[in-house]
């Protein structure tokens, strides 16, 4: 008989934070909304059935991932701790090697951090209004209002170069919603690859500077995975779905199996699918509405009958467009699957591809050209700052949590302390300045540098 794991709220909860996962994670590598699994933690409100199946395995998965409990993640990540001196020091090295010191104003206008980071963030920035009823915020990280000043400049498109250092703050579960942080930030280089490797080796020596010699890094290529999943045909619902899952890092399994080529019948609510797929979105949405009324339901958690509907029809596009070829399908899981050192990853992409377009998956491999060639270039240059690369993790499935990225992602992590998240972490936006009004395109990479985590990390 098997014994049923601890899925007590107290239990949950350090499992959770010693996964290094914030709630919403957690919900969605369980399948299901935050809010449910919020009740489950905060209220020991025990799920029943199958949610209690799902999160019994979602338990034992996260346990034997996260190891036995150490001296370290026996007590709470001391968050809001810093050695200012250290910050100083790491802020003069900064300066030494170029970069200009900015300190934007605290308070934001909200838009711009809304705008580009999605209404996901509304709930972790702590929000105000100016006597206009203008939204303004406490500016919650030190990128978007960097870019600002950048762009309140006479040339957008001119080379420049920023750090800072200086306090954030959002809304977090546990501790204090003010931190520090510090970071660089590099506008108008052309020599795309070369100013990634400099971020990565300022970012280095960062940690080194706070005595930390374990520190993990993963890179991952957003451009490079975008190209690739858009050279396949890959319905566009699909595609949208693909691109959320890595860039939050989680059901990417899940969906990856759903779309695996399925038995030639279909099911009995297969034709009532796809019709609702082909049809006008607006009728389609009211024939759901009618169907809901007709049942009763007018509301369900808190969700109108209309966004019901319109979360069936995002169900019913994704299901009648399911399963793909298997020549496509084995392709993509191929690509999604490539975790190795970058030199061996590019030979893997390049010997992936050519057997893609031997299978039909592919019918070119011109899109994929330029990323590669991109990719050869920032590993020579990585290694030529003097980092090894055979100590460095490339997925091609790694994203971050902000849709602003467009080409290089990056984290360094310490494996001491997994619930710490990110020591640093950052990478390329070339669309960033574009969103908040630039008039054209300007190259962007930089990095967060979160000073209380590099404190506490500190060996």
């Amino acid at each position: 008989m098997t014994t049923e794991p601890d899925i007590s709220a107290k239990s949950l909860a350090r499992l959770r934070e010693r996964s290094g996962l914030t709630q919403a994670a957690a919900a969605a590598e369980i399948g299901v909304s935050q809010a449910t699994y919020s009740r489950w933690e905060k209220d020991n409100n025990e799920p029943t059935g199958a949610a209690r199946r799902a999160l019994s395995d979602w338990v034992i998965r996260r346990s034997q991932a996260a190891g036995p409990l150490s001296a370290h993640a026996a007590f709470p990540v001391r968050l809001g701790i810093s050695d200012p001196e250290k910050a100083e020091e790491l802020a003069g090295r900064l300066a030494d090697a170029g970069y200009s010191r900015v300190e934007p104003p605290i308070l934001q206008p909200a838009a711009a951090f809304l705008d580009v980071s999605g209404e996901d963030l509304r709930r972790r920035m702590f929000l105000t209004s100016d006597a206009e009823g203008n939204e303004l915020c406490l500016r919650p990280d030190l990128t978007i209002p960097t870019a600002r000043l950048h762009l309140a400049g006479a040339n957008p498109a001119k080379h420049a170069a920023y750090f800072y250092l200086g306090p954030v703050f959002r809304q977090r579960e546990t501790g204090s919603g003010e931190v520090q942080q510090a970071g660089i930030e590099i506008f108008g280089r052309e020599d795309r690859e070369d100013a990634e490797a400099e971020v990565l080796a300022q970012s280095n020596d960062a940690l080194a500077l706070y005595g930390i010699t374990d520190a993990e890094l993963t890179l991952g290529d957003r451009s490079l995975f975008l190209s690739f999943i858009h050279a396949l045909d890959i319905p566009d619902a699909w595609r949208r779905r693909l691109i959320r899952d890595v860039a939050r890092q989680s059901g990417l399994g899940r969906d990856l199996a759903a779309l695996a080529p399925a038995p030639s019948s279909t099911s009995e609510h297969s034709g009532f699918l796809a019709a609702l797929d082909g049809a006008d979105p607006k009728a389609a949405k009211a024939i759901v509405e009618d169907m809901l009324s007709i049942a009763g339901i007018s509301q369900v958690g808190g969700r109108s009958a209309g966004d019901i509907a319109e979360r069936f029809l995002e169900q019913a596009r994704l299901r009648a467009s399911a399963s793909l070829p298997a020549a496509t399908h084995d392709a993509l899981s191929d690509f999604l699957t490539i975790e190795t050192d970058p030199v061996s990853a590019l030979k893997e992409l390049k010997a992936l591809i050519a057997s893609a377009l031997k299978s039909g998956a592919l019918s070119s491999d011109a899109p994929l050209r330029a990323g590669l060639d991109a990719f050869a270039r920032r590993n020579d240059l990585i290694a030529a700052r003097g980092i090894n690369l055979k100590r460095v993790k490339f997925a091609t499935a790694f994203g971050r949590q902000l849709d602003y990225y467009t080409g290089l992602v990056f984290e360094f992590r310490t494996p001491r302390l997994a619930a710490l998240g990110p020591l640093i972490g950052g990478g390329r936006y070339d669309g960033l300045l574009t969103a908040l009004g630039a008039p054209a395109p300007v190259p962007a990479v930089g990095c967060a540098m979160f000073v209380e985590r590099m404190t506490e990390a500190t060996q």
